[in-house]
């Protein structure tokens, strides 16, 4: 990725993407913006730095978005709020297995999400700041199961490969912060390894319930993974803000994805166990009982959904129930590493991924203007 990353940056930049979403050769290259000094309703200013941790935050939401959309359309809820598709019987069904609510949640999701992206690209065009679209990277063939709209994606959900240490890192009292180190257990150690799809990908995926349930556990175990993510990445970001304003904002939308994230993980602990083998790629996934041996100790108990207290700041001080990680030092660059290594954007274009990179490099040398 990084030999990609050095390709495109002397053939791509991203503020040929950030207003219009025009290529480069369409537009030529737009140059760096100044430090903006639109008051906020604080009195403050939003700094270039500001701006960059925004931006940052609205493409992640941009591409939350997107496959909180497919999830949506397949086994959620299309209705005004969030239009699109016209739902699958049998794998929302499957996801009912996790928990008879899953259909509204899935809903309420992409709705925030959606918030989301918006609020924070308004907010950027009321100071005047460079807006995100990503929406010339909307090239990748989704589902064509029932329900879906069969409208291109930017994300993709059938080639997953899911870190599911998170699990095991917030029933522990290590800290990631303090020892970057640590090796954290995987739940379910078959979803970290081969290509998973998370969502039918043709009516094929529906003909037999077990290889169907497998597919539902794994968007089960897909939602807290991601919202983990969001769950660490504004408290990182907040650290770095200069304007009060913009702390507000990063502090005020990162407690919905906790919200979230605690409500999946919830969910994810009702997947029932099974193995299946996958018809068309032949990996194979189990999921075990998580409350049964070898697993069933307090790393893996699946209604242990608070936050085990753990060391912060300083081994000396007592242990505290908190977010982690929330390191801030290279925290956008490691959302997007984290993405990608998740499979989310296979397929994907050379000029996406120096984008990303583009992005999180400027969220990262954000500094807190005193």
């Amino acid at each position: 990725m990084k030999d990609i990353w050095s390709s495109m940056k002397n053939t791509v930049n991203r503020r040929s993407f950030v207003k219009n979403g025009l290529t480069a050769a369409s537009i030529g290259f737009l140059t760096r913006s100044p430090s903006i000094q639109a008051q906020d309703e604080s009195g403050g200013h939003i700094t270039r730095g500001d701006a960059a941790l925004l931006r940052f935050a609205a493409a992640a939401e941009i591409i939350e978005t997107d496959f909180w959309v497919q999830y949506n359309e397949l086994a959620g809820i299309p209705d005004d709020e969030v239009p699109g598709g016209s739902g699958n019987p049998a794998y929302t069904a499957a996801l009912a297995m996790l928990d008879a609510d899953m259909a509204q949640y899935v809903h309420d999701n992409t709705d925030d999400e959606f918030t989301h992206q918006n609020f924070l690209n308004a907010y950027l065009a009321s100071k005047g700041a460079e807006t995100v679209s990503l929406e010339p990277f909307r090239t990748l063939q989704g589902s064509t199961a029932t329900g879906s709209s069969g409208k291109l994606r930017i994300t993709n959900l059938m080639q997953l490969t899911l870190d599911t240490s998170w699990w095991t890192r917030y029933r522990s009292a290590d800290n990631p912060d303090l020892d970057p180190t640590f090796t954290f257990p995987q739940a379910i150690p078959t979803l970290a390894t081969g290509k998973h799809t998370a969502i039918p990908r043709t009516d094929d995926d529906t003909s037999d319930p077990n290889f169907l349930q497998a597919i539902a556990n794994t968007a089960g175990f897909h939602f807290p993974t991601i919202e983990q993510g969001g769950n660490s990445l504004y408290p990182s970001m907040a650290q770095r803000a200069s304007s009060v304003e913009v702390l507000r904002i990063l502090i005020s939308i990162g407690p919905t994805e906790t919200m979230h994230f605690q409500t999946w993980a919830d969910k994810a602990g009702n997947a029932p166990p099974l193995t299946a083998v996958d018809p068309v790629t032949k990996v194979s996934v189990t999921f075990p009982d998580l409350n049964s041996p070898p697993f069933g100790g307090p790393e893996f108990q699946t209604n242990l959904i608070m936050p085990e207290p753990c060391v912060f700041l300083n081994r000396k001080l007592p242990r505290c129930s908190i977010i982690r990680p929330t390191e801030t030092k290279g925290i956008a660059m490691g959302v997007v590493n984290f993405l990608t290594a998740m499979g989310l954007f296979i397929g994907q274009s050379p000029a996406f991924f120096a984008l990303l990179h583009d992005l999180a490099q400027d969220a990262d040398q954000a500094r807190r203007e005193r």
